[in-house]
């Protein structure tokens, strides 16, 4: 009968307590709680209604994810009594970055990455009206399924801070503290280094290119100009490598060598400058800037194996050069000479 009290004993067949089975009375059973419900007593409330539960896995760091920011997560969503995720993203080596309200239109899993830090693990159960509804997504989600997430926060960029300070006019950027602009740069060159890895160069160029133009721009006192230099070295160096992937060796030399005015001893600015000359069959020049990239670092593996590559390009040109000279002047086979009949 609904709204019977039932005990946990008695869930086991086990007496209720102060009746004996020799009493006469009816024995009372309390109704079985399921895993959820089970789970769901321990858990934190982060929605005022019960709707969406958090139960710490692993602490975070750092700052909350702020509203509208593109977050890079591992997920896996679960159903009540089934073992294997319904929904997962674990399977990827590099998950995608996703932005919150765009890409993540679950509210549950929203309000949930609102409440984490980088680095934390939780797990969340969500109701209903915070997931997939009175009408579930079938077929994998039946109507008004409760659903438990197991969430990885990776990392997370301020997107929407970005986006709308590059929207801004030159004068109205102008106005705002260099901090400011070091951190809306700072978050575009994360964001190309994240399409970087992912493999997406053009995307990673366009967005390095936003960083370098904002830094460029900007006028520092001269207390403060090494903050701007040291921003521009690290966008200028992605820049010099992702014009190498993209197969563009004299746009990767020239970032490389503005690289080199701001730090004329920086062995990778080196690196890649040689890479390029390597690239573009310039064989001295390329010599010249890895045998400086080496003076800096003698012992790095990458800087000595393109020395020993260009090595084996430079044999392999001047051998190709001895043998087209040996052809120009060789007599013919019949003993004439090149151009008589």
């Amino acid at each position: 009968m609904v709204g019977d009290v039932r005990t946990p004993g008695a869930m086991r067949g086990e007496d209720a307590p102060g009746q004996g089975q020799s009493g006469g009375s009816e024995i009372c059973f309390v109704p079985r709680k399921s895993p959820y419900q089970r789970l769901s007593q321990w858990m934190l409330d982060i929605s005022g209604d019960q709707g969406v539960l958090k139960d710490v896995i692993r602490e975070g760091a750092g700052e909350l994810v702020m509203p509208d920011a593109s977050v890079l997560v591992k997920y896996s969503g679960y159903l009540e009594h089934m073992d294997k995720p319904f929904d997962s993203n674990c399977f990827r080596k590099t998950p995608r970055l996703m932005k919150l309200g765009v890409d993540i239109t679950l509210w549950g899993m929203e309000l949930g990455l609102l409440s984490m830090r980088r680095g934390e693990l939780a797990r969340f159960l969500f109701k209903p009206p915070y997931a997939y509804g009175t009408l579930g997504c079938p077929p994998l989600i039946p109507p008004n399924s409760t659903v438990l997430f197991e969430i990885e926060l990776i990392d997370f960029l301020d997107s929407a801070e970005s986006d709308k300070f590059c929207a801004l006019t030159a004068e109205q950027q102008d106005q705002f503290p260099l901090q400011k602009v070091l951190k809306v740069a700072a978050t575009e060159r994360e964001f190309g280094n994240y399409l970087f890895r992912q493999n997406r160069f053009y995307d990673a160029k366009v967005r390095y290119k936003r960083a370098l133009l904002l830094l460029c721009r900007r006028s520092a006192p001269p207390e403060e100009q090494h903050l701007v230099e040291a921003a521009k070295l690290l966008v200028l160096l992605n820049l010099s490598f992702t014009y190498l992937k993209l197969e563009h060796p004299t746009r990767a030399l020239h970032f490389g060598e503005q690289a080199l005015i701001i730090d004329q001893k920086n062995a990778k600015a080196l690196f890649r400058c040689g890479q390029a000359c390597l690239l573009m069959t310039e064989y001295q020049k390329a010599r010249d800037f890895l045998v400086r990239a080496q003076k800096e670092q003698p012992f790095n593996h990458d800087i000595n194996n393109e020395l020993k590559k260009l090595a084996s390009h430079y044999r392999d040109y001047t051998d190709k050069e001895k043998e087209m000279c040996h052809r120009m002047f060789a007599p013919c086979d019949n003993g004439s000479t090149v151009g008589e009949k």
